[in-house]
């Protein structure tokens, strides 16, 4: 059925309270750009422009309402931009799980991939075994008394384990005292209700690379965050401010762009070493892979991001403009994609 379907029927799920305007008349760039259904709107307005018909599902806590939506419109595939169930970040990975119990295709990552990359601590242990460089890390759990161990040095960076979004990160996340330490992990266990990941801060260039595919893997140009305007002493962060802050991005210059003078043998590196972490993590769909850069050319992972921002004009569709890949073609190589995994190998 999926392949040869020129025009799909697309249930698109979203979170509750994310249903995207039928118009953006009137929005200025600003406006727009911080609007928090900018990438529904984009993708379903995307998905109509190829001559797809689309339904919006907005989920919250209750997953009877796909089962009762795929018997009633029987889609062709499930578009999922859900990034969260019953506020749960972690719980996105059940109701792809339950769309494969429908038998239903779907867009983006898989269910072990999604439980894999989503834990910091889990997938840092993983690639250490392959021996992919990671920062030095402990888990610091609710509960538990705070323990650091001695190879832990400090400055730290302290985030959530599982959030993304750099969701309760700022510059206070950088702590360089045990003090500071026992305060910012307090604050990642009562502002975001998880645990807590300490890793060693890498200095150096913050570079994101996509990835797309399921089993042959497409890697997009690599991008770089930056701090035009930071002060020499200011340690480069994505915190949350830097990536969703307007006003704070024009006042500090923060960008990001397709990174330059990079040496051709980093540039293989990184391309060699996002397959590998792709495939390692299980990963399917698509993907963004966050990297540092030391001075000294070492090349150190920090994290995946399965399903990353769609929207148009982010990082991911920027990078894959930059190869040729328009907005259009890059959605409908995402549902391409969906309809061509195969969650169970059947001999």
């Amino acid at each position: 059925m999926g392949r040869n379907v020129k025009h799909l029927r697309v249930l698109v799920l979203i979170r509750t309270g994310l249903e995207p305007p039928t118009s953006i008349e009137g929005l200025s760039d600003d406006e727009l750009q911080v609007a928090p259904w900018k990438t529904e709107y984009d993708v379903v307005t995307t998905l109509e422009e190829l001559g797809h018909e689309t339904r919006l599902l907005s989920v919250h806590n209750d997953l009877g309402i796909i089962q009762d939506a795929v018997e009633d419109w029987k889609p062709h595939i499930g578009f999922n931009l859900l990034e969260e169930f019953r506020g749960v970040a972690l719980y996105d990975q059940n109701v792809v799980s339950y769309l494969e119990l429908l038998g239903v295709p779907y867009t983006g990552c898989n269910p072990r991939g999604l439980i894999i990359a989503r834990d910091k601590a889990l997938s840092k242990k993983l690639l250490a075994y392959h021996r992919i460089p990671v920062p030095e890390f402990s888990v610091f759990r609710r509960g538990q008394r705070l323990k650091r161990t001695r190879r832990l040095r400090f400055p730290l960076l302290v985030k959530s384990t599982v959030e993304d979004a750099s969701l309760g990160i700022s510059q206070a996340s950088l702590v360089r005292d045990e003090e500071n330490l026992a305060s910012r992990t307090s604050f990642i266990h009562d502002h975001c209700g998880t645990d807590a990941i300490a890793e060693e801060f890498v200095d150096g260039r913050e570079l994101y690379v996509g990835v797309l595919g399921n089993k042959r893997l497409e890697v997009f140009p690599i991008w770089e965050f930056l701090f035009k305007n930071k002060p020499e002493q200011m340690p480069l962060i994505a915190t949350a401010r830097a990536k969703w802050n307007v006003k704070y991005q024009k006042k500090w210059g923060v960008d990001t762009r397709e990174a330059e003078d990079l040496p051709e043998d980093v540039i293989r590196e990184i391309r060699q070493k996002c397959k590998r972490i792709y495939r390692i993590l299980g990963l399917s769909g698509y993907a963004r892979l966050d990297f540092r850069l030391r001075s000294g050319g070492e090349l150190v992972f920090l994290e995946a991001n399965p399903n990353p921002n769609l929207a148009y004009g982010e990082d991911f569709a920027e990078s894959a403009e930059k190869k040729d890949l328009a907005y259009e073609r890059l959605i409908q190589r995402i549902l391409n994609l969906g309809l061509r995994w195969q969650p169970v190998q059947t001999p």
